[in-house]
């Protein structure tokens, strides 16, 4: 990307399968049953009945460990599980490469489904001082696709929604946001350079160097 500041146009992204290879929660929930021997398909099975109330805030992270511990019998202590979930973030390289190429001029946004610690740890990372907003959903108390989500990112943005482009890998997120009167660009990691062209038209940039 180069220097120049486009005129109005900005852009806000997702963060699971945007800014990390593969899902957080596939890779955490294979890493917990690693350590403790259990089958994931076990592990997974009180995983997923349960994280959407650590994405809507409405459970602190170790009240839900101990609700998997409960009906899982991994005995893993919760220091040792805080650990592995937060080794579980796998960072996509060439994604914070295009974040930190972004013009000063361009204000960049996230809206995440995240979770009670990790937006925590998210927050404390370096690179995540070029974001101008940041919206998690477990402080938000909505997740994506809600229209509350979309509607609290363009409020974080300072921005109207018609002047912003929203990054994400999951197409439901991506009809949600352009119903929100969002830009939407669907996010693949097998097709960076194409993403980074598709932006770079969006905010009136020349595309990177081949």
């Amino acid at each position: 990307m180069t220097d120049l500041v486009p005129a109005a146009r900005h852009v806000a992204f997702d963060w699971g399968g945007v800014f990390t290879v593969g899902t957080f929660d596939g890779r955490s929930t294979q890493n917990v049953a690693e350590r403790s021997g259990m089958p994931v398909e076990h592990v997974r099975d009180s995983y997923f009945r349960h994280v959407r109330q650590l994405e809507v805030g409405a459970w602190t992270l170790p009240h839900f460990w101990s609700v998997m511990q409960q009906e899982t019998g991994v005995h893993l202590t919760y220091a040792e599980f805080e650990a592995l979930y937060l080794g579980s973030i796998a960072d996509h390289a060439p994604m914070y490469a295009t974040l930190a190429a972004l013009p000063a001029g361009v204000r960049v946004g996230l809206l995440s489904n995240n979770y009670p610690l990790v937006s925590d740890h998210l927050r404390a990372d370096p690179r995540f001082s070029r974001f101008d907003a940041l919206v998690f959903s477990n402080e938000l108390g909505h997740k994506k696709p809600a229209p509350e989500s979309f509607a609290a990112l363009e409020t974080a943005m300072e921005r109207p929604a018609t002047q912003t482009a929203f990054v994400d890998d999951v197409q439901e997120n991506i009809d949600a946001a352009k119903a929100a009167g969002f830009h939407g660009i669907l996010y693949h990691h097998e097709a960076h350079q194409e993403f980074e062209q598709e932006l770079a038209a969006w905010l009136g940039l020349k595309g990177p160097k081949s």
